[in-house]
């Protein structure tokens, strides 16, 4: 440890000297270049020098100069050149009139070079020497010569030389540190090694010689040749040594071979167990010398004989307890009865069983309440483990059961049924006799059948089968059963049960949304309807035909999931159908929408509270209500915190419609923002719920700009196309929301199926209106329809004259229908009524009523305007056309008459 101190310390010094020395030059030659450069400029710029360089004997002024300048400055030499370099100064004379060794083509150039170079000999000798070269100028700042001074390195080392007795000083006090600290450790160290008596030393051989005779536990130490050196009483006890084994070879004693082996072998043993004269002995082996340098060994020996079986059966029960805890967390993972019956399945083979099969009733599968009448046809429902090599019945299939089977009888008892040997199970084989006897060849002799029970009902049963060389079933392997049945049981009964409520949920849903595109001229629709995996939503959209060919589009969303969510969408929609027959404006409908859902959440608050329940009431709901116009070619819309729809232009650009957003439905009391929009013809409108761009794994703004990638490859495609697009491009693997798309393709109404113009307030211009009307039917093929239109025309002309206020306009839109309007400037709706016999009026409606598909009044800005539509199928119209007018007015009056 001394000489390992010694040279550490040395190693030290040496790197401290090198280091010092270094570290000096460095700072030598960066002080040697500052000393330079300060002289050359010095120099340099004394009065005087530039007109010495200029004078006819430039070395007679300036040698002198140089000469003290560079004892004053301690450097080793001073020189001033012209500007080709040619010395006019130089310590040595001799040295004058020569080429200056260094680079001056910077210096020339006004900027200072500092380098190392050699040159001619100087008053301290030959060598490489550190110089600065600095131009010379006149009072214009032109170069007229260069000053270079220096030093040379070699002169510098006197500045480190001072700092070695330092350095060696600390080296050598580093060094008697360590000495005096090696010589106290190691005379503690002498002190504690032979300190100890002979008496204690021979006290400490004897409690270790009481101590391995008195351990349970056999010692054996062997040496490097194989032979026994020591052998405790245990150890003799167990392996049933003589008294003289010691100093025998291992190889002479009476053991078994493979355990002579393994005690003269190299290698080391832990917990090995073998059997040697009816024992079970554990055996670990370890060198007596680690290092290697001298062989041997000891070896422990341990008597498990009794511990095997107690561990054999903690075993057991060890396994059983994990496979329960794994069927926890394995079984139940999703809300599918096949999946969780087939989670059984995995779980159980082949752990416990070779082969499990699945078997349940039909009514659990479609997620009914299951009965006692359909126990004996059961489907198959899920298989695990080696299938492929026994005659099993297949999935799905169908399986009658008899009442003597084990699966019956495990179902009718409630309790699980065991065959230990299937060879001998008389109803198992009853069932399907060739199939049975197959197994049988196969291997299959073992089975246990448990009952699939919740809530005391029986769902079906789990059959586990062995074969092969695995061990036959006893009856704790059927508690077992019964045990990991139960809790499969439970998750297959949520299971069924979540079925039959997303089911009547999803049912309920569909009932309530649009199941045909209605007849109409504004737009081409297509949509597309896709719910989450959590549940039934509330996402609903809509398509409404209005008067004047419009259409009014509808989506909207309810927060939440389940019937409820379903329920509150189902009196949406109806409430938005209801509002679209009044024609209101979209904000007011969106108004209404919202007290509704107001009114709704505080009748479901007042219910909760008086049946002491949580409270379900309506979390909020979104909506967007646009409505088309093809005649204007003009959208107008309103959203209640719903996305904003997005536009695709015939061109092929996509843009948000920039609809304002308002807070959702049911916040009460805000007013609502609408857009008119212009849209040419083939626009396509898509509105969407937020499920389709939103869900737990992405961010509302990436779905929007995948969204808009997925439109930007829709132009020139089909609603249809679109909708099947955007579903493919964004539809999640898993939707946790539901989703709802609808995308409505643009259409203008043709002008030339257009007619409008103002009529006078004059009782006397009622025939030239029905004269044009007669001819422009002419125009659009549509004679037989002349009269009823000219009937219609007249009688809602004559109103609006008698009652209203101008201005007076008529409008004929020939479409899918014929569509007939009056537009005046009073807001005063007419209504139908029964005339009697004696009024001179109120029988006008009546007519229109009749002869018309469809009539009614809305309300504009400027007033209201009264249409009626005709049917146009096949050209004809229905049985009232063809009544007589006069019959149709002696309808009204007096009963007796």
């Amino acid at each position: 440890m001394f000489l390992l101190q010694v040279g550490i310390v040395v190693l030290l010094v040496l790197a401290a000297v090198a280091a010092v020395v270094v570290q000096a030059a460095r700072d030598a030659v960066e002080l040697g270049r500052r000393e330079s450069v300060v002289a050359a400029q010095a120099f340099a710029s004394a009065p005087g020098t530039a007109q010495a360089l200029r004078s006819p004997n430039p070395s007679a002024l300036l040698q002198p100069r140089a000469e003290e300048a560079r004892k004053k400055a301690g450097v080793d030499f001073v020189v001033a050149m012209n500007t080709q370099g040619i010395r006019y100064t130089y310590p040595f004379p001799q040295e004058i009139g020569k080429k200056f060794v260094g680079t001056i083509g910077p210096a020339l150039k006004g900027r200072t070079v500092i380098e190392q170079a050699g040159g001619p000999p100087l008053p301290t000798g030959r060598g490489t020497a550190v110089q600065a070269v600095v131009p010379v100028t006149d009072r214009r700042g032109t170069v007229v010569g260069l000053v270079s001074a220096g030093i040379t390195v070699r002169n510098v080392a006197h500045l480190w030389v001072p700092q070695l007795p330092i350095t060696l000083g600390a080296g050598a006090v580093a060094l008697v540190l360590a000495g005096t600290g090696t010589t106290l450790a190691s005379r503690r160290l002498m002190r504690q090694t032979r300190g100890l008596a002979p008496a204690e030393l021979a006290g400490m051989y004897e409690h270790h010689e009481a101590v391995l005779h008195a351990v349970r536990e056999g010692v054996l130490i062997i040496d490097a040749d194989g032979r026994l050196v020591l052998a405790n009483d245990e150890a003799i006890r167990l392996l049933a040594l003589p008294e003289d084994a010691r100093d025998h070879h291992v190889r002479e004693l009476d053991l078994p071979e493979q355990l002579k082996g393994l005690l003269v072998g190299p290698e080391v043993i832990n917990d090995e167990v073998h059997l040697v004269g009816g024992r079970l002995l554990a055996v670990n082996k370890r060198p007596t010398f680690p290092d290697g340098k001298r062989g041997g060994s000891v070896v422990t020996l341990r008597d498990t004989t009794e511990l095997a079986a107690v561990s054999g059966r903690a075993t057991v029960a060890r396994e059983r307890l994990k496979l329960l805890y794994e069927a926890g967390m394995r079984i139940g993972t999703t809300l599918d009865v096949r999946r969780t019956a087939q989670e059984l399945a995995e779980v159980a083979a082949p752990q416990f069983a070779d082969v499990v099969t699945v078997d349940l009733l039909d009514a659990v599968l479609r997620g009914w309440e299951p009965t006692a009448e359909g126990w004996r046809r059961l489907r198959r429902a899920a298989i695990g483990g080696e299938q492929e090599m026994l005659p099993m019945y297949p999935l799905d299939e169908v399986i009658s059961f008899s009442p003597g089977t084990p699966q019956m009888l495990a179902m009718s008892q409630g309790h699980g049924v065991l065959e230990a040997d299937l060879s001998r199970a008389r109803g198992w084989q009853e069932q399907d006799p060739d199939r049975a006897r197959e197994a049988l060849a196969r291997g299959m002799h073992s089975l246990v059948t448990v009952p699939l029970r919740a809530r005391n009902v029986s769902l079906g049963v789990a059959n586990f089968y062995r074969t092969g060389a695995t061990p036959p079933f006893v009856p704790e392997d059927l508690s077992f059963a019964e045990e990991l049945a139960a809790r499969a049981a439970v998750a297959i009964d949520n299971a069924r049960r979540f079925t039959r409520e997303h089911a009547m949920a999803v049912t309920l849903q569909r009932s309530l949304l649009p199941r045909g595109q209605p007849e109409q001229d504004a737009v081409e629709v297509a949509w597309r309807y896709l719910p989450g995996e959590a549940g039934v939503g509330g996402d609903w959209f809509d398509v409404i035909p209005l008067p004047g060919a419009r259409v009014a589009l509808v989506i909207g969303d309810v927060v939440g999931h389940g019937l409820n969510a379903a329920v509150t969408m189902g009196r949406l929609r109806t409430a938005v159908h209801n509002l679209s027959a009044l024609d209101l404006p979209v904000d007011e409908v969106l108004g209404n929408l919202d007290d509704l859902v107001v009114r709704m959440d505080s009748e479901e608050s007042a219910d909760d509270s008086a049946q002491d329940h949580e409270r379900l009431g309506v979390a909020g709901a979104t909506c967007l209500y646009a409505i088309y116009d093809p005649v204007a070619g003009t959208l107008t819309a309103a959203r209640a915190g719903h996305p904003d729809p997005v536009v695709i232009r015939p061109d092929g650009t996509v843009t948000c419609a920039d609809v304002p957003s308002s807070t959702p439905l049911g916040l009460g009391g805000y007013p609502f923002e609408t857009a008119d929009l212009r849209l040419p013809e083939g626009s396509q409108l898509v509105l969407y719920t937020d499920g389709l761009v939103e869900n737990r794994d992405r961010d509302i703004g990436i779905g929007l700009d995948a969204l808009r990638m997925a439109l930007d490859e829709a132009a020139g495609h089909t609603p249809e196309q679109t909708c099947q697009g955007v579903i493919d491009a964004l539809k999640p693997d898993h939707p946790c929301d539901d989703i709802a798309l609808l995308v409505a393709r643009t259409r203008l109404f043709p002008r030339e199926c257009i007619d409008e113009w103002e009529v006078p307030p004059d009782p006397a211009v009622v025939p030239s209106v029905r004269n044009r009307c007669r001819e422009r039917l002419r125009q659009w093929g549509l004679e037989e329809t002349a009269f009823t239109t000219e009937l219609l025309v007249s009688e809602l002309v004559t109103n609006a004259i008698r009652y209203a206020s101008p201005p007076i306009r008529v409008r004929l839109l020939y479409g899918r229908c014929l569509i007939c309007e009056v537009s005046d400037g009073s807001s005063t709706s007419p209504r139908l009524r029964r005339a009697a016999t004696t009024d001179e009026g109120g029988r006008g409606l009546f007519l229109v009523a009749q002869f018309a598909q469809r009539w009614g009044t809305r309300y504009t800005s400027r007033g209201k305007v009264i249409w009626a539509e005709l049917s146009l199928h096949g050209r004809a119209f229905a049985a009232p056309v063809q009544t007589p007018v006069d019959a149709l007015l002696e309808q009204f009056g007096d009963p007796v008459m």
